[in-house]
Order: structure tokens, then sequence, then C-alpha cells
């Protein structure tokens, strides 16, 4: 489906501000929150986002490289996300990033002890709980302008 957006609005201000003035600036608010935030490391952060958005299909997202302190991940690194299983690319935190994000996305309830005996041994408590309310985020945000169509809408900066 594509939401009819009036001519000269924004798809994104238009959907996230105007249609739902009560949900979408507190919605947009979260999804900033996410990225002005986090305390987890540029990597990691970049593995999860992006698995969620392979899996959700959003163009936009699928396009968009976060960027700290003037640094991007490499061009290569969302190949690598796609193979996490096998490159050699990734540090252990990196590969169980986007397997959290994948499991997550596909097979939340596959989430078993095996799983999070190897997540406890390299991140915290505190950052799997902010780990995953930003997969619930990019989860959740991404496939709306998927599903909306306004993935394909949007144009970011400078392309």
């Amino acid at each position: 489906m594509n939401v009819d957006i009036p001519e000269g609005k924004n798809p994104i201000e238009y959907v996230w501000g105007d249609m739902v003035p009560g949900i979408g600036p507190a919605a947009a608010n979260f999804s900033l929150a996410v990225y002005a935030h986090t305390t987890l490391g540029l990597r990691e952060f970049e593995a999860a986002r992006l698995r969620i958005a392979q899996i959700n299909g959003c163009l936009f997202c699928l396009d968009w490289r976060t960027e700290r302190d003037g640094l991007k991940v490499e061009e290569e690194f969302a190949d690598a996300v796609a193979r996490w299983r096998t490159t050699d690319a990734f540090d252990e935190r990196t590969r169980l990033a986007a397997e959290y994000a994948e499991r997550y996305t596909l097979d939340h309830h596959g989430l078993d002890d095996e799983f999070w005996e190897r997540m406890t041994a390299h991140y915290g408590q505190a950052e799997i709980v902010e780990l995953t309310m930003s997969l619930g985020s990019w989860l959740a945000f991404g496939r709306l302008n998927r599903v909306l169509g306004l993935d394909a809408m949007c144009v970011l900066p400078g392309h």
C-alpha cells in the first residue's frame, strides 16, 4: 500500500506527524533516541540495524549508514552482515548482534539458553536491553516504512 501524500509534503513528516499527531512524534523521538543515546559500538549497532533492514526490505534503511564521529562502516559491511554466520569480517560481538537481530525478527520464540549463554558472555544486561530496544525500533519502523511504501518515496540526503 502507498499512503497518499499531499503535494509538497515530506512523506515521513506527513505520515509520522500530520496523520497521527498523538503517536507519530513519540515514535519519531524513540527512533531518534536509539541513534542519539546508544552505548553500543558502531559495528555491532550497524550489524543489527542492517540485518533487520535486510529482512524488512526497507529501501531507505538498506541505504542508510549510521555515522559516528565522522566514521561509517566500510562499503562491504552490508554484504558481510548478510553472511554473518561465515564472514571473517566480524568479531564475536558484531556476529552476535547480527544473529540476535535475525532471530529477534524471525524466531524470537527460538531464543534458547544456548543463545543467551553466548550473548551474556559478550554483552552485559544493560547492553542487551539497549540492543533489544533498538531492534524493536528498527523492526517496527522499518517495517512500517516498507509496508506503507514510504521507503520508496524518501531519498537520503546527498542522494
